[in-house]
């Protein structure tokens, strides 16, 4: 017998678990959290949070996002990847970042409500956590998942009282296993994975040193380290990233994998500082360290009966593109209103299948992305004439052939210019950040090709109201003129219904199927003398449907269905649209 029972169990407290939590929360759905260690996030690991992701933080609440940007370092001050001999030395290039270019920055105004900022796990974990439990979320610490057995009504768990040193079992309909890239629930549920753990090595060295003269003047996120000698393990450079603006920071360096890990102490960690700071005085205040492994890998399958897998149990890769945390979050905000509207009673459990359906292309997507970008630094090795040899007196000759007069060494400024300009797909890769579409049972098509496939859809975001793509952001205005994004007018758990002058049958037809299943469905009209006004004709430009069109938006923001005109037939549409999007 059991000794606890809930609606969903979540192993892990970090972004994934702790939105999965808040998210089902915030629906009325019990759930219980357990995270085996005493404390949330020690180190800052994950720390770009994009426009995606403040999107749902967004979703959570206004004051989930204000929150969020009062402890982020804002987005002008991610500022310019440097590339640099040292902070205190010679600068070798920068490119602009984050959205900061005016051509990207426009792009970002134009997609999103939120802006993307630098945002370190130790402070989103605790504020998720918050959010989940001030919600209902009921939560133990120093608690550790043993073992699961599935069967037809639900999961039993046993877990271990760390403390105590006693094990329990716990009831759940649903387990979710958010229990990082060593996962035992998706080892123990047997899911299939591809790629290759421990690719390479790396060590993070996490200090206190006022560097404000040597970065002030050029705010970034990220300064790499490009020395003949530097180890080229890990991450493939020395890296010097900024933590909090500008006394706390984060050293990433390499070791060989096929080698022990090394063991970092004050010493040696005051060593590599200086090395990389260019500073043979700089004293340091060593906060921590830690070694990790790069990895390549990803789940092909999510989700085995009533056990899902998500954030990094599911998709293993390096910090590349920023793209972890980030990920983790959409991961939950996927799951959450599809396994509270289950629970509830108001869907089959057949929608859950579109869990894996969907988010398993990404976690490839991403995985790929990430390793490819490490591999993309190639060039401004070449470019430097950094071999990775050990004649530490020829790479720095080569580095410094570019300052000569002759044709080689302009052909080799332009190498390197050409060569740091291309690594905006990682430090700028909007689309890959914003262009997530599904295909599942729980979107359906309407026989349209799939938009913007002619354009970079890594490099660009493509916004659409295609089925599967997410609603596309315009404001629109209240009639005390107001503004709201497309995406405030949706979301937070509910399915709507937007239409405009004309559509009039769609939201008839809504408030019948909605009282006959019981449903939240949400009903946005835009135009003239509605609820909602498009003064700007933004949204007349991007909702490519006729007036009296209809969108039918998911809970998660993205489009389920659509019809491109009134209908006779508007009820019936309706109502077989969503039996086939609930599994009815």
């Amino acid at each position: 017998m059991a000794d606890i029972a809930t609606d969903v169990m979540i192993v892990g407290t970090g972004p994934a678990g702790g939105t999965m939590a808040a998210l089902l929360s915030t629906c009325g759905v019990e759930n219980f959290l357990i995270n085996r260690y005493r404390w949330l996030a020690n180190t800052p690991r994950a720390h770009i949070t994009n426009q995606r992701c403040m999107e749902v933080l967004r979703d959570l609440g206004r004051e989930v996002e204000d929150e969020a940007y009062m402890q982020a370092t804002e987005q002008d001050l991610m500022g310019e990847n440097v590339f640099c001999v040292s902070l205190a030395g010679e600068e070798l290039g920068r490119m602009k970042s984050w959205g900061k270019s005016p051509r990207m920055r426009a792009e970002h105004y134009l997609s999103s409500p939120c802006h993307m900022n630098d945002l370190p796990q130790t402070f989103m974990e605790p504020l998720l956590f918050k959010t989940a439990c001030s919600r209902g979320t009921q939560a133990r610490m120093s608690c550790e998942y043993i073992s699961h057995m599935q069967d037809k009504e639900g999961v039993t768990v046993t877990c271990r009282d760390r403390l105590a040193n006693k094990d329990f079992k716990v009831r759940a309909k649903y387990l979710i296993g958010a229990d990082g890239g060593s996962s035992l629930v998706a080892e123990h549920a047997g899911l299939p994975f591809e790629g290759k753990m421990g690719v390479g090595g790396s060590m993070n060295i996490l200090f206190r040193a006022d560097l404000s003269k040597y970065v002030a003047h050029r705010p970034s996120v990220l300064y790499w380290i490009m020395q003949p000698g530097a180890d080229v393990g890990g991450i493939g450079m020395g890296l010097v990233r900024m933590v909090r603006t500008w006394y706390e920071w984060l050293i990433v360096w390499g070791y060989d994998i096929n080698k022990p890990a090394p063991v970092v102490d004050a010493a040696m960690a005051t060593h590599v500082a200086r090395q990389l700071v260019g500073d043979p005085k700089l004293e340091i205040e060593l906060i921590s360290a830690n070694t990790w492994t790069v990895n390549n890998m990803y789940a092909a399958h999510m989700q085995k009966d009533r056990v899902f897998i998500m954030g990094d149990a599911a998709h293993r890769h390096p910090p590349s593109n920023g793209l972890g945390s980030n990920t983790s979050i959409q991961d939950a905000f996927n799951l959450a209103w599809k396994m509270a509207m289950v629970v509830k009673g108001e869907a089959a459990p057949k929608l859950l299948d579109s869990y894996s359906e969907e988010r398993a292309p990404i976690a490839k997507q991403i995985v790929t992305r990430a390793n490819k970008s490490i591999a993309e630094f190639g060039p401004i090795f070449d470019a430097l004439g950094m071999d990775g040899g050990v004649d530490h007196d020829k790479i720095q000759r080569n580095m410094d052939a570019r300052c000569d007069m002759s044709e080689k060494a302009e052909k080799q400024r332009e190498a390197l210019r050409k060569a740091i300009e291309f690594k905006k797909y990682e430090f700028d890769c909007h689309g890959v950040e914003m262009n997530q579409r599904y295909k599942s049972g729980a979107v359906i098509a309407d026989g349209t090709e799939e938009p913007g496939t002619d354009t970079d859809l890594e490099l660009h975001y493509f916004p659409t109201t295609w089925p599967g793509a997410r609603l596309p952001h315009v404001w629109v205005f209240d009639r005390n003129g107001k503004q709201h994004s497309t995406l405030d007018i949706t979301g937070h758990g509910a399915f709507t219904i937007v239409t405009g002058i004309g559509g009039e049958a769609w939201v008839e037809a809504a408030r019948k199927i909605a009282k006959e299943r019981g449903l939240k469905i949400v009903t946005r009209v835009i135009g003239p003398r509605r609820d909602f006004e498009d003064h700007t004709g933004d949204w007349a430009r991007a909702r490519e449907i006729g007036d009296g069109g209809c969108l039918l938006v998911r809970p998660d923001h993205h489009v389920a269905w659509r019809a491109a005109k009134a209908s006779a037939t508007a009820e019936k549409d309706l109502s077989s649209a969503f039996k086939t999007l609930l599994g009815h």
